[in-house]
């Protein structure tokens, strides 16, 4: 009888520790995937006597793919809500042009020049998801429409040359680095400060999500995987924090992407419009009768994209220091790739923002590590494309299961 008592206490964990994985599956093999993808060219590259993660090379990462986060994150609103935007590379490189020229041409300031930048993208979102929302024509239709049009606006734009370069201000939107504002230097004082503060939210966020599910009787998942799952976050954040301080300190590129990442974090998890825009995505006829104005957010998830895809132009026109007609050409490929590879649904209802951070690091990662190798682009860009389908073929398995 005591063997049948244990067997069944073993069982009964077993079931609980799958259950616990089968609820966070995507999450926590997502993070694993990126730590395996970092270890491998660390590997890979040392026994070619080249390096991988030093600061310099963790620098480009989020210097050269800040702008890949950025539209990520607003296209995981557009795809949860069942919608797709294909329009954000040309949108980028237009609303760059239209940057570089009050910049240079213009010589407007920076200061003027980012916030009219981000109302000419809020436009451009504002009439495309004006005729998917309310007219009711199928977004793959208006994006693609919106991809011509404004590849040809910057070719207009910009009469086929580039324009720059630009003042200090707007280069420093890309090329900018925190001060240590602690006046240490070396080692930047400031950037470990922020790096413990960031470990220790972790853990208070993690510990205070356990307590709500605890609050409303939803079982957590068992105490040995969030741990497992937060240590290997904050030894990540650790390395990567300590590698920046003692290089030039944060990228200021990467202060906007922390920034906007917690903001739509909150957004999509703790707002009541964040979770409608779930709601639209799982079921619009639902949603609608709930009472749920489900043209108005499908109609502001388009702004929304708008405003961030011009953002990402003007940070890649700041950093190259120069806006070209070529520029944007595949960002919405990489954008809505880093989605699903993230975890959201290609039906819509479904995605995390975290979720989506990782997947754009994963494609960064990628970039890079196959860059140092001297692997071809013709190769990196099937070997990106076989990444992509694996992940949707997981998506679909898990929905049949």
């Amino acid at each position: 009888m005591a063997d049948i008592s244990v067997d069944k206490t073993a069982s009964a964990a077993k079931k609980e520790l799958g259950s616990a994985l089968g609820g966070r599956l995507r999450e926590n093999g997502m993070l694993l995937a990126l730590v395996a993808i970092v270890a491998f060219f660390t590997i890979v590259l040392k026994m070619d006597d080249k390096a991988f993660l030093v600061p310099a090379n963790i620098t480009n990462i989020f210097l050269q793919n800040g702008h890949i986060i950025i539209l990520a994150l607003g296209m995981l609103l557009v795809i949860v809500s069942g919608h797709i935007d294909l329009s954000v590379g040309s949108v980028a490189a237009f609303t760059g042009a239209v940057a570089a020229y009050l910049s240079v041409n213009l010589s407007m300031p920076f200061y003027l020049v980012i916030p009219l930048g981000l109302v000419v993208g809020g436009l451009i979102g504002a009439a495309q998801g004006y005729w998917v929302a309310y007219w009711r024509i199928p977004s793959f239709i208006v994006t693609l429409a919106g991809m011509m049009v404004f590849r040809g606006a910057t070719l207009w734009l910009l009469g086929g040359q580039n324009i720059g370069p630009f003042d200090s201000g707007f280069q420093s939107l890309a090329n900018g680095f925190v001060p240590d504002l602690f006046g240490v230097g070396r080692p930047n004082a400031f950037a470990l400060f922020v790096v413990a503060i960031a470990i220790a939210v972790q853990f208070w966020v993690g510990f205070r999500a356990r307590a709500r599910d605890a609050e409303f009787g939803l079982a957590p998942e068992p105490m040995a995987l969030f741990l497992g799952r937060t240590l290997i976050v904050a030894a990540g954040t650790a390395f990567v924090g300590y590698q920046l301080a003692y290089f030039r300190g944060l990228p200021d590129v990467m202060v906007v992407l922390v920034v906007l990442t917690l903001l739509y974090a909150f957004f999509t998890e703790n707002t009541t419009t964040g979770r409608r825009i779930y709601a639209v995505g799982g079921n619009e006829k639902a949603a609608k009768l709930s009472g749920i104005r489900t043209d108005r957010l499908v109609f502001l998830c388009f702004v929304n994209m708008g405003v961030l895809a011009a953002l990402a132009g003007m940070e890649v026109t700041a950093r190259l220091n120069s806006a070209t007609p070529k520029a944007g050409t595949g960002f919405e490929l990489d954008a809505i790739a880093s989605v699903f590879i993230g975890g959201a649904s290609m039906t819509g209802g479904s995605g995390k923002i975290v979720g989506v951070v990782i997947g754009a690091l994963i494609m960064g990662v990628m970039n890079m590590g196959m860059s140092i190798m001297g692997i071809g682009i013709e190769y990196q860009q099937m070997i990106k494309g076989l990444v992509l389908l694996i992940a949707v073929i997981f998506d679909v398995y898990n929905k049949s299961k």
